[in-house]
């Protein structure tokens, strides 16, 4: 695991890019939890309190956005989407709905290291802890 004390989810139904992201996760040290579905990743979400979502929207049982609306009803972990869908009206419902972040794929993995970092640092930040990052 190494010095990172940061868990992320992440909820993408392509295996191959879930194992990237996963992968270069590792690689920085961040412990890593992998959903296939939108309700695989309500379950692992509610069992493993991650610190940080990064979710696709086009999962194959339910739009990701609903995902978003069902962690902000009781929740503030940090949420960046991950999506192929890159018009404007997808990016505002979704900044709208409660997601901290939005990356268009395709995407470059040491900049999605650096929103994760960034997002993770202003969540700290919002709740008054020192932060290492």
């Amino acid at each position: 695991m190494g010095n990172n004390k940061y868990k992320i989810l992440i909820v993408e139904d392509e295996a191959n890019i879930r194992s990237f992201i996963k992968a270069n996760l590792e690689t920085s040290d961040y412990q890593v939890l992998c959903a296939e579905t939108c309700e695989l990743g309500m379950m692992m979400y509610a069992s493993h309190h991650p610190d940080l979502i990064l979710l696709d929207l086009g999962l194959p049982d339910r739009d990701g956005m609903s995902l978003i609306q069902e962690v902000r009803e009781t929740d503030t972990v940090p949420i960046i989407v991950l999506s192929a869908r890159s018009n404007e009206r997808d990016k505002v419902e979704a900044l709208d709905l409660g997601a901290n972040d939005y990356i268009t794929k395709p995407f470059s993995m040491p900049l999605v290291v650096k929103h994760i970092e960034a997002v993770l640092r202003r969540a700290e930040q919002g709740a008054g802890v020192e932060t290492n990052i």
